[in-house]
C-alpha cells in the first residue's frame, strides 16, 4: 500500500525556538490541511466529512476548498445527526474506507458516545483482530469566544479512559499535520482533539508527507529540577513558564509533551521524574478523574521513590465553563499557573 512509503519522523526540529531556525512556515490550521490533502490524494479511500467541512471558511480553515479539489463525494458537508453520522463512519471504516469525521466541538461527541466507545473501540477486540475499523474522528475545544458551558468542554479525560481508542492531541504545526497523517494510516479508531489556542500559531512543516508515530512524546525542554507534562497548548506555556523560571530563579524545568494520550509515552514521564524527583502535570481538562489525574497515579504507581516532593497538577476546576470575561479568566488555566506550581513543588 502507499501509505507503507511515508517515512515516520520522530527528529522534529525544536519548534518553541522556531524564529531563530530556517524553513517553510505555515499555520496551524495550513498544516491540518495539508495532511488531509495529501492523504486524499495518496488514498481514494480517504475521505472527509462533517458539519461546515466545505464552508468557505472550511472549519476553522482545515478544510478550506478540499471539496472543490476532490469532489463532494469525499469532502462533504453532514446534518446536525452526530450519532448516526458517527455509526455511518463506523461502518464505512469496517468496510475498508477510512473517513475523518470533523466533530467540530467535543462537547458533541457525547452523542456518538454509543458509536466511538461501544462501538468503534471495540469491534477489533471482539472479532479477534479479523476487524478494523480505520477511522480519524477530530475535534477542536472552543475556548476564546465565551463559548460557554456547551461549547468548550475539554472532555479529554473521558476518552482518555477508553481502551481500544487511541487519543491524540497535539501542541505544534509540526504535530498537526505528522499525528494527522498517522492516525489517517492507523488501523485503529484515533481520536484527535486540537485546541482552539494552537490555531494562533505558525510553525516549520515539511511540504513532503511524513507522520509522526501515536504514542511517543517528546522533550520540549531538558532540564534537571522538575518534570513538567503539558497537554495541548499547555506544552507551550509550560515551555515559556520555565523559560521565565530559568530566568528569575535558576529553577531548570524539563517540559515534555505527550503529543498522544492513548498510548501514554510512560517511559519518557517516568526517565524524566527519575532524574528530577518533582512533577508537575497541566491539562486544560477538568482535575477530577481527567489526564492529570491518570499522569500523577502513573508517576505515583511506578516512580514513587524517586519523588522528593508530591506531585502538582494544574487543570480546571470542576465547574461548567463560565461565558463571560471575567469569569472565563478566573476559570482557564495557562503559563502563570503553571508557573506558580513548578515554584511551590520546589519548595517542598
Amino acid at each position: 500500500m502507499p501509505w507503507s512509503r511515508i517515512a515516520t519522523d520522530q527528529n522534529e526540529p525544536e519548534f518553541f525556538r522556531e524564529n531563530e531556525l530556517p524553513g517553510r512556515r505555515i499555520t496551524y490550521a495550513e498544516a491540518i490541511r495539508e495532511g488531509l490533502r495529501q492523504a486524499l490524494a495518496l488514498d481514494e479511500r480517504v475521505f472527509v466529512m462533517g458539519q461546515g467541512v466545505d464552508d468557505p471558511s472550511g472549519m476553522f480553515g482545515a478544510t478550506r476548498n478540499l471539496h472543490q479539489e476532490f469532489g463532494r463525494d469525499r469532502v462533504f458537508d453532514t446534518p446536525l445527526a452526530e450519532t448516526a453520522l458517527t455509526g455511518i463512519a463506523v461502518g464505512a471504516a469496517m468496510a475498508g474506507q477510512r473517513p475523518v469525521y470533523f466533530h467540530n466541538r467535543p462537547d458533541f461527541l457525547y452523542l456518538a458516545m454509543d458509536q466511538i466507545v461501544n462501538h468503534a473501540a471495540k469491534w477489533s477486540y471482539m472479532f479477534g483482530g479479523a476487524v478494523n475499523v480505520p477511522l480519524v474522528l477530530w475535534a477542536c475545544i472552543g475556548r476564546g469566544w465565551g463559548s460557554a458551558a456547551q461549547h468548550s468542554q475539554a472532555n479529554q479525560g473521558m476518552f482518555m479512559h477508553a481502551p481500544g481508542l487511541k487519543l491524540v492531541m497535539p501542541s505544534t504545526c509540526y504535530d498537526a499535520k505528522g499525528l494527522m497523517l498517522a492516525a489517517i494510516k492507523d488501523p485503529n479508531p484515533v481520536l484527535i482533539i486540537e485546541h482552539r489556542f494552537n490555531f494562533k500559531q505558525k510553525g516549520l512543516v515539511p511540504e513532503e508527507m511524513y507522520t509522526v508515530p501515536l504514542g511517543k512524546g517528546v522533550v520540549r525542554r531538558p532540564g534537571k529540577d522538575v518534570t513538567v507534562v503539558g497537554v495541548s497548548h499547555l506544552a507551550m506555556d509550560a515551555f515559556h513558564a520555565a523559560q521565565e523560571l530559568a530566568a528569575e530563579s535558576g529553577i531548570d524545568a524539563e517540559v515534555i509533551d505527550p503529543r498522544t494520550l492513548r498510548p501514554l509515552d510512560e517511559e519518557l514521564i517516568l526517565e524524566s521524574v527519575r532524574k528530577t524527583g518533582r512533577l508537575v502535570v497541566a491539562d486544560t481538562g477538568w482535575k477530577t478523574g481527567g489526564v492529570t489525574a491518570e499522569i500523577a497515579a502513573m508517576v505515583a504507581e511506578k516512580a514513587f521513590k524517586y519523588l522528593r516532593a508530591p506531585i502538582k497538577r494544574v487543570a480546571a476546576p470542576d465547574l461548567p465553563t463560565p461565558s463571560g470575561h471575567t469569569l472565563e479568566s478566573a476559570y482557564y488555566i495557562g503559563q502563570p499557573d503553571i508557573k506558580k506550581a513548578m515554584i511551590e513543588v520546589m519548595a517542598e
